[in-house]
Parts: structure tokens; C-alpha cells; sequence
């Protein structure tokens, strides 16, 4: 066996051990608040790109995320290849490049649609413009960039050694910054892309100035993260010349923890990308979404939007749920993923009985350990196969494309997207599964 000599052990670089958590953190951050900025464009390019998409308006808005969503099934296992190639440092690089391109396709998408907005073709009765099409490509790359770069931080933050705490609540403390990156991206979307602009009347070159900025910012963060020191951790991945004498596929709870977050990220990804269609068709009705009484936000003459705010609170909620349960160190990830299954459940099915959309909000604080929950159970024991089976895991990811898309169909189907939330309800009951019964490790499984 060849051994690498640039892996370390966990938190070897005595002087600030603490340093290597904090930049794949930071990073994870960028990660979390560009996939809200994706997922928040639904509605503005619903109302600019596909405002003559007729009958397939919600099924074409939701291709935004089914195609960043496919980045994740497609390139989740190219990840793993790199950190077994190249280690973790090299594999955020390359990830950081994807991000680039992915922000460089929406700049162009932007420009144009601006400049040749007459190209269009026809799908049905929809008439779709060529500028959106670009769009979808930029959003593919943009959910690769998040794939790869996944597929280093969420192992190493469960490897990596920090004195006093244990792997779940690492993940807790990584997923709560990635939090505050999400809860802000809506905001962000409205205020500084949008300049708080009411939806109806917004034009998509606005987008180009920001997008910008964003793509000079991740330049920034590559240079930066080139020169920083970013060790390896040994035993979580496979070094040069060294083979697997198992496959992955035969772990059972790995299997099945793939299966769970599935579905956990489809309804995780379409609540927060989807609430807000919902919210503007309960305003096309005669029924718009109130909060304190009010029917609108405008703060110095700008309209921040009862949707954006929906968003925020509903990714708010993970950042509080995410702080509060990196102390919840007496507590196992099979009983915390039971309870949050139980009453996530129960809130959805209330929200649609009562077309109350604050109910899917709050399935938020639930929903914000669950990804911890998840992934510790299945990597549990792993060892060597934990790279490996992290892109895999990765790429189980794709779930929040399937779910996000169907749900978008089903609404155009139905003719409302009232009813659509009852497949929040099968995810779940099917997660709840796992915590009861398909996390158990085998005993043939345990890796001495």
C-alpha cells in the first residue's frame, strides 16, 4: 500500500487547530447561500423569462432546480474521485472553478436576454426564450460546483477531530453557517439583485451587476483558498494504490441512508423553492399570505415581499435549529431524526388542511438536523470507504431536482399546489423509517 504523505492526522497543525474547520465552514456558507439564490430566481424568471409559458409555467419554472439538482446525481461521484486523487484542498478548487462558470453562464443568460429578447421557441403553447436555456445550463454547473464541494466538507467536518465535540454536532455547527448563507439569500435576491423592485415589474438585466460582483467575490475566495493550508485527514479516503476489498453498495444502513436523504433533500429543497409559488397563486386567488396583519413589506420605499420573507424564515429556521442542536451533545442522531420526522409530519398535513403556509415554514426548525442526522448514521463505521461513499451519499442529493420538479407538475395538474405538499408527508414517514429501523448497523458490517 502507498501511503500519501501530505495526509495528516486530524487537527495536526497544532498551532490553530481549529483554522481547517473554519475555512471548509466558511466555504460551505458560500455553498449554501448560492443554492438559495438559485432556488429564489424561481419567481422573478417566472415572471421575466416564462411570462408565455401558459399551461407549463410551474413545470418549466421548477427545471431551475431539477437541472442545479442534476448536477448533484451526475458529478456527486466525480468528488470522491478527486479527494481520492487529489485530497480535499485540490477538490474545493475545483469546485470554486465550477461555481465561477456556473455565474458566468447566468451573467450571460442575463445579457442575453436583454439584448435578443425576441429569440424564442415553442413548446406546446409555451413560448420560451433562449436566454432561459442558458439560465438552466448555469444552474447545472452552479449544483456540480455545490456537489463536489460537498463532497469534501460534509466527511471532513465528520472526521475531523475538535476536542470536546462528536461528529453530529460538528455537522450541526457546518450546516448552521450554511444556514445564514440560505436565510440571507432570499433578501438578497430581492433587495440588491431586484433593488426591491415589485415582482411584476422586474427586467432581467438587473441581474447582471450583481452577478458581477458575485463572480469577482468567488474569484477572491479561490486565491485566498489556494494559499491556505487545508490538511488532509487520514483513514476517510482511499490513497494512491490502495484498493476496497468491499463494495460500498453492501452496507446496509449506507444504503439506506442514501435512500433517506433522497428523500429528506426533496422536501427540504422543495418547501423552500416552491413556498413561494404557492404564496403567489393564494394572491392571485383573493387569499394573499398576511404576517402580522400586513399583506405587503415596504420599508423605504422598497418592496422586501411577503414571499422573499417566507423564504428567509423557513431557512431561518435551520440556522436556529442547526445552533441549538450543535449542544445537543446527550442526544443520538437516531432520536433526534425520530422526533423532527414525527413533527414535521404533522405540520405539513395541518398546512394543507388549512392552506396556512406558515405551518410549512416551521417545518424548517425540524428539517435543520436532519441532514446531520443522516449522514452520520450512514457513514458510521465507514473508515477508508468514507470518501467513497460521500459522493455517493452526495449524489442522492438529486432528490431536491425530482421532488421540486413533480411537485411544479402536479400543481400545473391540479390546478393548485394546495395537495402537493402531501409528498412532504411521504418523505417523512419514509426518514422516520430510517431512524427506526434501517440505520442499525449489521453486525457483518462493522469494519474492525
Amino acid at each position: 500500500m502507498i501511503i500519501n504523505s501530505d495526509i495528516q492526522p486530524s487537527g495536526s497543525k497544532a498551532n490553530n487547530p481549529i483554522l481547517p474547520f473554519v475555512i471548509i465552514t466558511f466555504i460551505y456558507f458560500i455553498v449554501g447561500f448560492l443554492t438559495t439564490v438559485n432556488e429564489q430566481l424561481q419567481a422573478p424568471l417566472k415572471f421575466t423569462f416564462l411570462s408565455q409559458a401558459g399551461g407549463l409555467k410551474n413545470t418549466f419554472t421548477t427545471l431551475i432546480s431539477f437541472f442545479f439538482f442534476l448536477g448533484y446525481l451526475l458529478n456527486g461521484t466525480l468528488g470522491s474521485k478527486w479527494v481520492n486523487a487529489f485530497g480535499y484542498k485540490n477538490t474545493i478548487l475545483r469546485g470554486l472553478f465550477f461555481m465561477i462558470s456556473g455565474l458566468f453562464m447566468y451573467l450571460c443568460s442575463s445579457w442575453f436576454g436583454a439584448q435578443y429578447p425576441d429569440l424564442k421557441f415553442n413548446v406546446k403553447d409555451a413560448v420560451i426564450p433562449f436566454g432561459f436555456v442558458i439560465f438552466v445550463i448555469g444552474s447545472y454547473l452552479m449544483g456540480t460546483a455545490a456537489a463536489v464541494i460537498q463532497v469534501v466538507v460534509n466527511p471532513y467536518a465528520a472526521s475531523y477531530e475538535l476536542k470536546g465535540t462528536q461528529p453530529v454536532q460538528r455537522l450541526n455547527i457546518l450546516t448552521a453557517i450554511n444556514s445564514i448563507g440560505t436565510t440571507s439569500a432570499p433578501f438578497f435576491v430581492t433587495v440588491i439583485m431586484f433593488s426591491g423592485i415589485s415582482i411584476e415589474k422586474i427586467e432581467i438585466k438587473q441581474l447582471l451587476l450583481p452577478l458581477a460582483i458575485l463572480i469577482l467575490c468567488i474569484l477572491i475566495i479561490i486565491v485566498i483558498t489556494k494559499r491556505l493550508h487545508l490538511p488532509d485527514i487520514a483513514h476517510t479516503r482511499a490513497v494512491a494504490g490502495e484498493k476496497l476489498e468491499r463494495s460500498i453498495w453492501s452496507f446496509r444502513h449506507f444504503v439506506l441512508g442514501v435512500l433517506a436523504i433522497f428523500f429528506y433533500v426533496g422536501t427540504e429543497v422543495a418547501i423552500g423553492a416552491n413556498i413561494n409559488l404557492y404564496a403567489f397563486e393564494l394572491m392571485d386567488s383573493g387569499h394573499p399570505v398576511t404576517f402580522f396583519g400586513k399583506t405587503d413589506i415596504i420599508i423605504g420605499g422598497m418592496d422586501l415581499g411577503i414571499h422573499a420573507l417566507l423564504s428567509t424564515l423557513y431557512w431561518g429556521g435551520f440556522l436556529i435549529g442547526r445552533a441549538v442542536s450543535s449542544f445537543l451533545s446527550n442526544i443520538s442522531a437516531r432520536t433526534q431524526l425520530a422526533v423532527t420526522t414525527v413533527l414535521a409530519t404533522i405540520l405539513a398535513l395541518v398546512s394543507m388542511i388549512t392552506q396556512n403556509l406558515w405551518f410549512l415554514v416551521a417545518i424548517g426548525l425540524l428539517h435543520s438536523s436532519m441532514w446531520s442526522c443522516i449522514y452520520s448514521l450512514s457513514i458510521k463505521g465507514l473508515n477508508k470507504y468514507t470518501s467513497k461513499a460521500s459522493g455517493i451519499f452526495i449524489s442522492a442529493v438529486f432528490g431536491g431536482a425530482v421532488f421540486t420538479l413533480v411537485q411544479g407538475s402536479l400543481a400545473d395538474i391540479l390546478g393548485s399546489w394546495r395537495w402537493t405538499w402531501f409528498l412532504t408527508v411521504i418523505c417523512e414517514l419514509l426518514m422516520l423509517a430510517y431512524a427506526l429501523f434501517g440505520s442499525r448497523i449489521r453486525e457483518k458490517d462493522l469494519i474492525i
